[in-house]
């Protein structure tokens, strides 16, 4: 009897102990410095506009399925820490242009602080400078229509390369895009990853089973 509370005990240890250490190696989830993206350049006599995203009203997410505690869940970790600028032409379409997408995957947050802090430190490593941006270079905009209208939405892709934990990945993500005004855009835009590509693992953990290696990233945004 002796010998199995010692065992049980130990053990105890070892979860608290591994706790602490996940709560501790996970930081804050505080952004080290605000982003900073590649400004995008009228040339004279440009007819395009400068739209900047609206961090207060744009989200990066992630989606992700996994069984926890045998029920079926999809994890949904979110920031606004967010930032890009599109030079868009409402005359020649043809003209418009998108700057880099950066997204601060250290202020990433879902419903569980615990889970907070293992994706912060375990998983995706946000901590360590190298990895706490995600940024996305946009290569060609294809399907791209030749005429826009205010308060028309307009669909097409954006195919580019994701710079996620170190690695680069070739994606092409699917745009819907409603332009309010000549000072207000909105839309989603959408992909599916796997996070393995980018040398990202999810340790194990007691609860949950059956991770999807399958990602959904999702950025809602607002431009003005």
């Amino acid at each position: 009897v002796k010998g199995v509370i010692l065992f049980v005990t130990i053990g105890i240890i070892v979860v608290l102990l591994f706790i602490a250490y996940i709560w501790v190696s996970g930081g804050s989830g505080q952004a080290s410095a605000p982003l900073v993206t590649p400004e995008l350049i009228l040339q004279p006599d440009d007819s395009r506009r400068v739209f900047a995203i609206d961090s207060t009203q744009s989200e990066a997410r992630f989606l992700i399925d996994e069984v926890l505690l045998g029920e079926p869940t999809t994890v949904i970790g979110r920031t606004h820490e967010v930032a890009g600028e599109l030079l868009i032409d409402f005359e020649s379409p043809g003209n418009t242009q998108l700057g880099a997408i950066v997204v601060n995957v250290g202020t990433l947050q879902t419903d569980n602080e615990l889970r907070n802090r293992a994706l912060r430190g375990q998983i995706l490593q946000a901590n360590n400078p190298e990895y706490e941006i995600a940024t996305f270079v946009p290569v060609e905009l294809l399907n791209f229509p030749d005429e826009i209208q205010i308060g028309n939405t307009i669909n097409f892709q954006i195919n580019g390369t994701l710079n996620l934990h170190g690695f680069n990945q070739d994606i092409v993500f699917d745009v819907s895009l409603t332009v309010l005004s000549n000072t207000q855009i909105e839309g989603l835009a959408s992909a599916s990853v796997q996070y393995t590509d980018f040398n990202i693992t999810i340790p194990e953990s007691a609860g949950v089973a059956n991770v999807s290696d399958d990602v959904r990233l999702e950025f809602e945004f607002t431009l003005s």
